[in-house]
């Protein structure tokens, strides 16, 4: 076919994937870097944030283990403090972090790991999740202790302030400065991209599958203009609200879309109950001693770790930019409760998902598992969320079209959160000014109708590059950071233990005060 032959949007995707393909590839082959091991390649990013999980895990004495019921308490609002500076309480906080992490890889990605990785991979998926815990923990206790306010109360947090205050604080202002920058152009970068672009284009693709297909109007231009459109004004609404208006709606929209998609699962698995003890022995064996799985063991090690590294993004740094906004005055309780996001997101979705397929034993999966078998890569290949569809429609035949709601609504809750993030990275590079925030809302939501119209293939690798390149930046903070964490932990600990014995605290801070140890002041322009 002539270039004169395609469609302008067409000429489009192939003319910015000419100029990018290059730097999309040197970065992706830097980031993206493997080492063999046992006869598997073993991605070195995804060895750096399992390992950076497993280090905190030890340092915090297993946190996420010890200090659990300690964050349902807070998320639950049991320790809600008076007058604490924020924007959003610790249930707002969360679900706002969760909105950017739960999303189509829980369903498509997962799809992918456990096709590669076998059964097993689900094993090493809850793992990393339960690392990832003590990951969140950090990063987010950090978002919160090294915030700055705005005159108008609103939140600027994440780790382009913490790495550049907190590493200035040790003495090495300029490695702060140098991370913090590099963290929030990786991130700002895949939030147009990859938090962005890719969400709602594959979206539009779902829509397109069930109603209709080529013949579909939302395969048109004039049909992808108007979905896009409708999602740009939907997204621009909740932007322009700020992050009380986000935790507003994640709040809302989170817990619902969950609980959707969790009983779906359950419903699958409820119609498949004699498989049940099957596949569970499946995923336990498989985890040590994996058939079809290129690699054996650590074949299935690296599909479940990539996976939920990829998923909870733990160690990541997007997080703490939406944990800052909470309404505490102290940074750890704060970090307490962020290690529900990994637990929830990986741990149950994505382990819902993983049993749900395994036991359904669909066509579409075994195909992909015969393709992993023939030394065939399943990326790329057309296989991923529908595997997962496939699972379902088992049991649930008309589960198609509530997929197709389920993936809508968890694109537009990615889209929101990823928003408010890349506008967060903007205002650290280009300032926090009313004109500087508008002019990012106006490119962001312009982004979202370019993504119906344009695949930019070669755009959303550079951007999952560039996410992943923020983790390196982000965690050697993390380390050099953690003392400061442990100090936080204490105080909250004992904070919550005097706050039990029936102190309030106006006496526990009063007692603080006078040793020098309490909460550091609150701005008035903070409450």
């Amino acid at each position: 076919m002539s270039n004169s032959d395609l469609s302008w949007t067409d000429r489009v995707d192939g003319a910015v994937n000419d100029v990018f393909e290059p730097v999309s590839s040197f970065l992706s082959d830097v980031v993206f870097v493997t080492v063999p091991i046992f006869g598997a390649d073993f991605p070195v990013i995804v060895a750096w944030l399992a390992l950076a999980g497993l280090v905190f895990t030890i340092y915090f004495g297993f946190a996420q283990v010890r200090y659990i019921k300690r964050s349902v308490q807070l998320v639950s609002g049991g320790y809600d403090q008076k007058d604490a500076p924020g924007e959003v309480s610790h249930f707002q906080a969360l679900t706002s972090a969760m909105s950017g992490t739960i999303g189509l890889g829980n369903i498509a990605g997962v799809a992918i790991a456990v096709a590669v990785g076998g059964p097993g991979a689900t094993f090493w998926m809850i793992v990393c999740g339960l690392l990832g815990m003590a990951s969140k923990f950090v990063e987010c206790t950090l978002g919160v202790k090294y915030r700055e306010f705005n005159p108008d109360g609103t939140v600027n947090g994440g780790p382009m302030l913490y790495l550049r205050k907190g590493l200035a604080e040790l003495g090495w202002p300029r490695v702060g400065k140098v991370l913090a920058w590099g963290s929030a152009v990786m991130i700002l970068f895949f939030a147009l991209f990859g938090g962005n672009l890719f969400q709602i284009n594959q979206s539009l693709e779902q829509m397109v599958a069930v109603t209709g297909g080529s013949d579909s109007f939302f395969s048109s231009s004039a049909g992808a203009i108007l979905f896009g459109s409708v999602a740009a004004a939907l997204v621009a609404l909740v932007l322009i609200g700020g992050m009380k208006s986000i935790g507003a709606v994640t709040s809302k929209l989170v817990p619902g879309m969950g609980i959707m998609y969790v009983l779906a699962c359950l419903m699958v698995i409820a119609f498949n109950l004699p498989a049940v003890p099957g596949a569970i022995e499946q995923i336990i064996t498989g985890a040590f001693s994996p058939e079809g799985v290129a690699g054996g063991v650590l074949g299935a090690l690296i599909a479940g770790f990539r996976r939920a590294a990829f998923s909870n993004e733990a160690g990541v740094g997007s997080a703490p930019i939406a944990h800052s906004a909470v309404r505490t005055k102290r940074p750890a309780t704060e970090g307490l409760v962020a290690m529900i996001e990994p637990f929830v997101d990986t741990v149950i979705v994505c382990t819902m998902t993983a049993l749900t397929i395994i036991i359904a034993a669909g066509p579409v999966y075994e195909q992909a598992r015969e393709t992993v078998a023939g030394g065939e890569e399943v990326g790329g290949t057309g296989f991923g969320i529908t595997i997962t569809s496939d699972a379902f429609d088992t049991a649930l035949p008309w589960f198609p079209y509530l997929l197709t709601v389920a993936v809508i609504l968890f694109a537009f809750s990615t889209l929101i959160t990823w928003g408010y993030y890349g506008m967060k990275s903007w205002g650290y590079i280009f300032g926090h000014s009313k004109t500087s925030e508008m002019i990012y809302k106006v490119v962001f939501c312009g982004t979202v109708i370019i993504g119906c119209l344009l695949s930019l293939g070669v755009l959303v690798d550079l951007a999952d590059a560039a996410l992943f390149l923020a983790a390196f930046f982000n965690i050697i903070g993390l380390f050099v950071l953690a003392p400061i964490v442990k100090k936080e932990l204490a105080k909250v600990l004992e904070w919550m233990r005097r706050r039990d014995a029936g102190e309030t605290d106006e006496e526990i801070e009063a007692d603080e005060a006078a040793r020098g140890d309490g909460p550091e002041p609150v701005d008035a322009s903070a409450r």
